[in-house]
């Protein structure tokens, strides 16, 4: 288990976080792509596949980044737009969809809006999850749903040992080298931030949502949480 002993406090999480992602956007793609060894490729477009609304609609990327999610989304015929806290990847950015530089606890977006939301590998950096869940479920149309795209552990033990030592060890190194060595410790850690899944359910009901599911993704190195904002 991760321990929170290294991690920023709840107070300096937020500057905190948002400076490290402003440190390492110029390289983020590449050191995505090569610690993942491009399953995040795959994984995207898989949450892409759960969202089951109709092409041509509307979806919000929360915690865009360099704009992998809008770019995958465009391929698909959606018509996506995207919201970080970082004004740093968002300058480092890929795409021709809009961009907004926005706090995703109070989303400068009107009411039920958008048919979508996808968001990846964010959840675990958010000061809170009950208030952004909030917001997901005001800022999506009845019938809309998201797709919320995270790390896991693995429930074997093998290959949660392989993980374990991948991720804390050998990915910490690879980002030392190619980007920024503090940034790529704090991101193994931060797993500790990410509630279990039945934690995560019940803060997706109690938000209001229905149909909750998770999908393990390379044996369940990644998972998929999918969730729908009821029609009534």
């Amino acid at each position: 288990m991760t321990s929170r002993e290294n991690l920023p406090s709840a107070e300096e999480k937020e500057a905190a976080v948002t400076a490290m992602f402003d440190r390492i956007a110029p390289r983020y793609d590449l050191v995505n792509r090569l610690m993942t060894f491009r399953l995040d490729v795959k994984w995207r477009r898989k949450s892409i596949q759960s969202l089951s609304v109709a092409n041509h609609s509307i979806i919000l990327d929360i915690a865009c980044g360099t704009g992998d999610f809008c770019r995958d989304l465009e391929k698909e015929s959606f018509k996506p737009f995207g919201i970080d806290l970082s004004q740093g990847m968002l300058s480092s950015a890929k795409t021709s969809s809009p961009l907004i530089n926005a706090d995703a606890l109070i989303l400068p977006i009107r009411d039920a809006s958008v048919e979508g939301i996808t968001c990846g590998f964010a959840l675990r950096n958010f000061t809170s999850l009950p208030p952004f869940f909030s917001e997901l479920k005001r800022v999506l149309r009845p019938g809309g749903c998201v797709a919320l795209l995270e790390v896991d552990e693995p429930t074997n033990r093998v290959i949660r040992f392989g993980h374990n030592f991948y991720f804390g060890k050998i990915v910490p190194l690879l980002g030392s080298i190619l980007s920024d060595g503090k940034a790529y410790r704090y991101l193994p850690e931060s797993v500790a931030y990410l509630p279990k899944f039945h934690e995560l359910e019940e803060m997706l009901s109690t938000a209001g949502f229905h149909k909750v599911t998770k999908q393990k993704l390379s044996g369940g190195v990644a998972q998929i949480l999918t969730a729908t904002k009821p029609t009534i």
